[in-house]
């Protein structure tokens, strides 16, 4: 096992790499995965110490090699000894065999089809693991903020998702203030194996494991061209990640994520954002030794065949450029629609306010004028939410929205989420921000109950079908609510409705990413071969 400080230190990623208005080598933008060396270097064995995790090697740097990008994560759990958790079926999408090899670069396995279970193996020398735990957090966002606080304390702290997005700490660092954290001390005396299922039995497998598929991968009703990998995780599973070029990443990206009929401009402004994302955010799941994840705690990513045409010319187009502010990457979030009321990310995630994205109106100068900020009220919400006329992507079906919660439907909800949950009594606002959002839900309980408050983007996630923070709570008896609200989504950065609406009406994407992002600049960075499609890594 590797040294795990050596191995898996990340800080923050220092981004000083872009310049305005120039063309930079790629190489030099390297940090953005984390501030390490090699991820797959030999590291000489120190004495035994207890450490906070299993220990695994770094992704190899962004933008050196393709982005590695979980497609199924987790894989194994609920294995025993006794049994396998459930099985991995990997087919390919032709005629031609999926190849198999191992971590030796041996081949193990070809076929058409290819199953994989799971065993637990003893390990040679037991490992002691201990750490602190901060969370659970509903977002990497709010998770990395606290992340920073205890690394500029010179705590090394890692952000993991077990389950969860979690705060992982040595147990000797300081606690911070308000912050609660709970402890976890364990003996791990075995690790996961996987093991290839054939007609004569299984057969334990060295991992990592690389998986080639000349045809493709056939995966969820897709096909994913690869090339792949298998390889434990810092939980005691395995993830199985495509190696993707990067601009290919987004012909899977832009489709699925603003809808591949959307006007140039409107796709050219997701192009951009898209890539700066994925850029400024490949070290999201350092601690798991790959760089993003397929599903919307990401960008959702799938099959890139279903890019089309005007998709692929939009990448063309806008190849290599991201959203610049003081020279580092933006954090390019950005949504289905803002309900005609653009979000700080203060206001979304437990993170300081930045420059570029603030609570603004969206819409034409007279439902600007229409709309005093800040809306703090209900009375003023209510009145932003009986007006459209004038709103950049009111067509949006999600423009406007009512959904009702019943005191059982709140109760269920809580305990999905892992809170308490007695008999609600009441839900109370307790705070909104600039943009009329909700920043904290009380919900009181009948007798003796505990209150919950739910934050932020802790809201959205507990309450699962509301579709924005952007509302106000109608009762409707003593166990009923009705939620009036604008919008879908977080509500910060690009509204992907107000982009497609502003495309029709003749904006051009740098225009459009001027209006949403104000103040940031739009700079080119040189891809290396392995970011392009069709180009060998």
């Amino acid at each position: 096992m590797l040294n795990p400080v050596a191995a898996d230190v990340f800080l923050t990623p220092p981004f000083g790499w872009l310049k305005r208005r120039v063309v930079v080598p790629l190489a030099l933008v390297s940090a953005i995965a984390c501030s390490c060396r090699a991820q797959e270097a030999t590291i000489e064995p120190g004495p035994p110490a207890v450490v906070t995790h299993r220990s695994v090697p770094l992704p190899p740097k962004a933008h050196e090699a393709p982005l590695w990008v979980a497609l199924d994560d987790h894989l194994g759990r609920g294995t025993t000894t006794q049994r396998s958790g459930p099985l991995l079926t990997l087919k390919s999408a032709g005629e031609q065999s999926l190849r198999l090899r191992d971590g030796s670069g041996a081949e193990v396995a070809e076929g058409r089809a290819l199953r994989l279970s799971w065993r637990l193996a003893p390990l040679a020398v037991p490992v002691e693991v201990a750490r602190k735990i901060a969370g659970p957090y509903a977002s990497f966002e709010s998770a990395e903020r606290i992340a920073s606080r205890w690394r500029d304390q010179g705590v090394l702290a890692r952000v993991a998702h077990p389950s969860n997005w979690e705060v992982w700490i040595p147990m000797d660092a300081e606690p911070l203030d308000g912050v609660p954290v709970r402890t976890l001390m364990r003996t791990l005396t075995t690790e996961m194996k996987a093991v290839l299922e054939g007609p004569s039995g299984g057969r334990t497998l060295q991992g990592p494991l690389m998986l080639e598929a000349p045809n493709g991968l056939l995966w969820q009703g897709g096909v994913l061209r690869g090339p792949f990998r298998l390889q434990p995780d810092a939980y005691g599973s395995w993830t199985l990640l495509e190696q993707v070029p990067l601009e290919r990443y987004l012909e899977g990206v832009v489709p699925h994520e603003i809808g591949a009929g959307s006007p140039t401009a409107a796709l050219e402004a997701q192009a951009v954002l898209a890539r700066t994302w994925a850029l400024a955010n490949s070290h999201r799941f350092a601690i798991d030794g790959y760089h993003l994840c397929s599903d919307t705690q990401c960008q959702v990513y799938s099959d890139p065949r279903h890019a089309s045409a005007a998709v692929r010319q939009a990448i063309r187009a806008t190849s290599g450029q991201v959203l610049a502010w003081n020279g580092e990457p933006i954090q390019a979030w950005y949504h289905a629609s803002n309900g005609g009321v653009m979000a700080g990310a203060e206001e979304a995630w437990a993170m300081d306010s930045l420059p570029y994205v603030k609570a603004r109106a969206d819409g034409s100068a007279g439902w600007i004028k229409g709309l005093a900020l800040p809306l703090k009220d209900p009375t003023s919400v209510s009145g932003l939410l009986s007006r459209g006329d004038g709103v950049y992507g009111r067509n949006h079906p999600r423009f406007r929205w009512s959904r009702i919660y019943s005191a059982a439907q709140v109760a269920q909800a809580l305990r999905a989420a892992g809170l308490p949950a007695g008999v609600p009594s009441a839900l109370n606002v307790q705070t909104r921000g600039a943009s009329g959002r909700v920043l904290a839900l009380d919900i009181e309980m009948t007798g003796n109950g505990e209150p919950v408050m739910l934050r932020l983007d802790g809201i959205r996630r507990t309450l699962r079908r509301l579709p924005s923070t952007l509302f106000v709570i109608e009762t409707l008896g003593p166990d009923r609510w009705r939620f009036k609200g604008g919008g879908f989504g977080h509500g910060v950065g690009l509204s992907q409705a107000g982009a497609i609406d502003l495309a029709a009406r003749g904006w051009s994407f740098e225009r459009i990413l001027s209006h949403y992002y104000p103040g940031t600049t739009l700079t080119t960075v040189q891809p290396s071969s392995s970011s392009i499609p069709g180009k060998a890594p």
